[in-house]
């Protein structure tokens, strides 16, 4: 109950964002992550491709493709409660699935496990500074990071920063969380 109504007023509050502050938000949290460390020692990075009030994503794919890193994004089976990420180069390679999500094509791409993933971004509404999350209510993410190895990073707009998030014991925690404001180090 208390995760629903988390997600609830962070929803709200990301949705009473202005269009430029939030532009500008975007371009500087995606300026610190193109000058981490986790950013450019990686070329392998799996990220989703955002929607309505997310970080933006299609700034951080472009990047990606330019400095000849492979992006790879989700794949989910609803009825396997599984996710797996595929190779992304291209829209024509995409179809859209429940909720209005974007998710790659079967026969058009590649899969790619995970100990060939080297960052992974994760997405969330809110987030604590111990670098647990709520997301979409699914737990695909989750499910798929307690067996991934690689680094964890999560972008975010300091508004969806809570100061407490319930955790269950299969809720997996980010490496780091960047802003607009900071870059946090759970537990550093």
């Amino acid at each position: 109950m208390l995760k629903t109504k988390l997600r609830n007023q962070v929803k709200k509050r990301l949705q009473s964002i202005d269009k430029d502050t939030y532009e500008s938000y975007c371009e500087r949290i995606n300026k610190r992550l193109f000058k981490h460390a986790f950013w450019k020692q990686s070329e392998t990075i799996a990220l989703t491709i955002s929607r309505g009030r997310e970080i933006e994503t299609s700034m951080i794919i472009e990047e990606a493709w330019r400095q000849n890193k492979k992006v790879v994004i989700p794949k989910c089976y609803p009825d396997q409660f599984k996710m797996e990420f595929r190779t992304f180069e291209s829209e024509s390679q995409l179809e859209i699935v429940y909720f209005g999500l974007k998710e790659p094509i079967v026969s058009k791409t590649s899969l790619i496990k995970a100990q060939d993933i080297d960052l992974v971004i994760v997405p969330g509404i809110c987030f604590d500074r111990e670098g647990f999350r709520i997301g979409y209510g699914g737990g695909y993410y989750d499910r798929y990071l307690s067996e991934y190895k690689g680094q964890t990073i999560s972008l975010a707009f300091e508004t969806q920063i809570v100061p407490s998030i319930p955790v269950e014991p299969y809720d997996m925690p980010v490496h780091q969380i960047l802003t607009e404001k900071e870059v946090i180090v759970p537990g550093g």
